[in-house]
């Protein structure tokens, strides 16, 4: 069994989830990246994890923008996955479907 093949519990990252930014996510072509905005990467912070981040990607539109401070959401689909980056350790990654408020004002 391979490593990247064992699913992570999103619930390991805690009941609140606390969207601080929105950044463009682009097409990496023999790794360079292009000009091409494949999705956004939703910045989350993680209260019960002392405020560690996390970045969720969602292919497309922009769903949402970045709040001023931060707001609470919520995520359909929400997947965790491991992968390796340039530092030969293990990183966690995150995607979904879609991104939601969880108390949007009326």
């Amino acid at each position: 069994m391979r490593i990247t093949d064992l699913i992570v519990d999103p619930r390991s990252l805690g009941s609140k989830l606390w969207l601080v930014d929105v950044l463009p996510a682009y097409e990496y072509q023999n790794n360079r990246r292009t000009d091409t905005i494949l999705g956004y990467r939703y910045i989350i912070a993680l209260p019960e994890k002392g405020l560690e981040k996390i970045s969720v990607r969602i292919d497309g539109a922009k769903r949402m923008e970045a709040p001023n401070g931060y707001v609470e959401v919520r995520f359909d689909n929400l997947e965790l996955f491991l992968y390796w980056g340039n530092s030969r350790q293990p990183q966690v990654g995150a995607r979904a479907a879609g991104i939601h408020l969880v108390n949007p004002k009326a």
